[in-house]
């Protein structure tokens, strides 16, 4: 079984940490891990409607982001990766800086100090002078900057198909195979 950690923080773009757990659920030999701060439960409930009791039932744990002693803030515990879908400026920094004041951050932080895939899709624009040093160290330090953008070659036509789209890259990044990723193919 490969356990991956997902995160999901107050930036907008919930429905893009919801539909990788979706994804996820649905693939073969995958245990997913979730945690989710404050900031995010309240934009995934404002840009979804859903409560994060709802997303329980696609995970195969759910850990309250106050729990700084759940499994996965050990380096004892054994994940693939984590992705942080979406990531807000102040969850990156703090990552950045090495501040593990929640379970977020400190499974994040766990993932660094193993040498494990870390992906961070960066919510923001435009970018400062100080997100982009911070985007360049983290990059220095081995973490995936992956800021959600639309494939516009898939010639998209609704906001699901870019979602979509953009997870499947998530999957790619994570190395779960996804069919459901339409591919480039040429012109």
């Amino acid at each position: 079984m490969r356990r991956f950690v997902i995160g999901i923080s107050g930036a907008s773009g919930a429905v893009l940490g919801l539909r990788l757990v979706e994804r996820l659920k649905e693939a073969d030999g995958v245990s997913t891990h979730l945690v989710v701060t404050r900031p995010g439960e309240k934009t995934l409930h404002h840009e979804t409607g859903l409560l994060l009791s709802d997303l329980q039932r696609l995970v195969d744990e759910l850990h309250p982001v106050q729990q700084i002693g759940a499994t996965i803030a050990s380096g004892s515990f054994r994940f693939e990766a984590m992705a942080v879908v979406p990531c807000s400026i102040q969850t990156m920094s703090a990552i950045a800086g090495g501040l593990t004041s929640n379970l977020l951050t400190r499974a994040a932080d766990v993932a660094l100090k193993e040498k494990r895939r870390l992906i961070l899709a960066v919510r923001e624009t435009p970018l400062h002078a100080g997100h982009l040093r911070t985007m360049a160290l983290l990059s220095d330090m081995g973490v995936i900057i992956a800021p959600p953008m639309p494939a516009y070659y898939t010639l998209p036509k609704t906001v699901d198909e870019i979602v979509d789209q953009q997870v499947g890259r998530y999957m790619d990044l994570l190395g779960v195979d996804d069919s459901a990723t339409k591919r480039w193919e040429g012109i």
